[in-house]
């Protein structure tokens, strides 16, 4: 069997609405471009019906489909790290199952990656998502391109295509904790980002809330960026200069003017707010000292239940 060209990997996670659609309209593109290809379904935990949904899609394709099955829920990256890890093809394109992603924009990817473009990242037209989404999206891509200098137009969009040569880096950096879009970037020598198109989700709700968009923040400037250690350096190093000034008033302000009792309350409010930064940095700093512990303990970053796959058991 040759290795198909294309690669097409998709995260699942509570998506039985909308597995048939998106296998309509993906094998209809895919067909459609008379390349030999995989799509790749790595069923992350899900707790409705995906799992046989994506069973009876295998066993209608299995030349084209492949199904891994997570023993639990890792989470998006994760499983889309399974899928890089297993899949073949030259060119590996990534979209979400909720088909905000339009599958009929795939051919855009590929025509930029020929061009010799290495990573290829969507910028989501006419977003269909939230106001406050958007904002807090808007406010990290700001933030991203500031403290990390990873250029990326639209880091949220997951429609993008990648070089193999990208792929095979990502899953041999075997991070436990990571980003995709922005790894793809550390290594990319030719990156670019199109337009492609945004739908409203066709079922279902997201599985990100506010507070999961702002750990997600964090976590991306932990995992990119010393940034946050930085900025606590300058601010311990701010407050030790105005603590010094503020001992030194208080001196002149005792010789000069006497004892004044009700200067207790400004220094307890003084204290509280130096005890607040102070807490503010053991939190920091334990963010990184936790991703150090993850990472060497070396334990697996995701165990694989089962696996459809008509390539792997004609070799067994």
């Amino acid at each position: 069997m040759p290795l198909p060209l294309i690669s097409v990997v998709i995260p699942v996670y509570n998506e039985e609405a909308c597995l048939e659609t998106l296998f309509t309209r993906l094998i209809a593109v895919m067909d459609g471009l008379n390349q030999a290809y995989e799509i790749i379904f790595t069923n992350d935990g899900s707790q409705d019906k995906s799992s046989e949904i994506l069973k009876e899609l295998y066993h209608r394709r299995p030349e084209n489909i492949i199904v891994l099955e997570f023993n639990r829920n890792y989470g998006q990256h994760m499983a889309i790290m399974a899928g890089f890890e297993k899949a073949r093809g030259e060119i590996v394109i990534t979209m979400d199952a909720d088909l905000q992603n339009l599958p009929e924009d795939i051919p855009l990817l590929i025509a930029k990656i020929q061009e010799g473009h290495d990573v290829v990242g969507g910028i989501r037209m006419n977003r269909q998502d939230k106001l406050w989404r958007i904002t807090v999206s808007r406010l990290h891509n700001w933030l991203r391109e500031k403290l990390t200098k990873i250029h990326m137009v639209d880091e949220g969009c997951m429609l993008r295509a990648y070089r193999k040569e990208i792929v095979k880096a990502m899953v041999a950096s075997d991070e436990r904790s990571t980003f995709i879009p922005a790894l793809a970037v550390t290594y990319a020598s030719n990156p670019i980002d199109i337009p492609v198109r945004h739908a409203e989700r066709l079922a279902g709700t997201t599985g990100y809330n506010l507070y999961k968009l702002i750990r997600y923040n964090f976590d991306f400037f932990a995992n990119f960026s010393r940034a946050p250690l930085e900025a606590f350096t300058l601010i311990g190093s701010l407050v030790a200069f105005f603590s010094v000034l503020l001992f030194l008033y208080l001196i002149l302000d005792r010789l000069f003017y006497g004892p004044d009792v009700q200067g207790v309350f400004t220094l307890f409010a003084i204290l509280f707010f130096l005890m607040g930064i102070l807490l503010v940095g053991l939190g920091i700093v334990g963010e990184y000292v936790g991703r150090i512990h993850e990472e060497v303990r070396q334990r697996p970053r995701y165990l694989i239940k089962t696996e459809l796959n008509r390539s792997k058991e004609s070799h067994t």
